[in-house]
């Protein structure tokens, strides 16, 4: 990878590790927005209004997320990297397997099993971005919290499921 520039205080071979590291995390928020917009199309049945409503916000606020991780990248010196094969190149995760119309609880669990992932994802990256760059894994660290609180408003709906 060739570098555009350094960050003052970090190494040719740190910035590329960040950079690594951002990308996936870019690459998960983008296809998780995508999938959130599905799951908005799709929903049905009882509680409709109320999820599909949720949802849409959410989408939005991915969609910063991926938008701040493409920008560190770009700080960094790196390209950021945001075409849709570009997603499914640096893909690590599972795809989101449910299509379709579907009822607001069957997409409610299969986003709470999608964002499980996600988010053990982010909180990954924050660790190995703890030891290289702060600045990243506080942007990763805002991420994760967005994240489980939009999770903790799907789970709030399934409890009683």
């Amino acid at each position: 990878m060739s570098l555009e520039f350094l960050v003052p205080g970090l190494g040719e071979a740190e910035s590329e590790k960040i950079i690594g590291i951002m990308q996936e995390c870019l690459s998960h928020e983008q296809e998780t927005a995508l999938v959130l917009k599905h799951a908005h199309w799709n929903v049905a049945g009882p509680n409709f209004i109320a999820i599909h409503e949720m949802i849409d916000p959410q989408v939005d606020d991915v969609l910063n997320m991926a938008d701040e991780s493409a920008e560190r990248i770009v700080q960094l010196g790196g390209t950021a990297l945001g075409r849709p094969d570009d997603i499914t190149r640096f893909r690590t995760w599972p795809k989101f397997a449910l299509e379709g119309r579907a009822s607001t609880l069957d997409y409610l669990r299969a986003l709470d099993e999608y964002y499980d992932v996600l988010i053990t994802d982010e909180r990954n990256a924050i660790k190995q971005l703890d030891d290289l760059d702060f600045v990243s894994s506080n942007i990763i660290q805002d991420h994760v919290q967005n994240l489980e609180k939009f999770q903790w408003f799907m789970r709030s709906h399934l409890i009683c499921d």
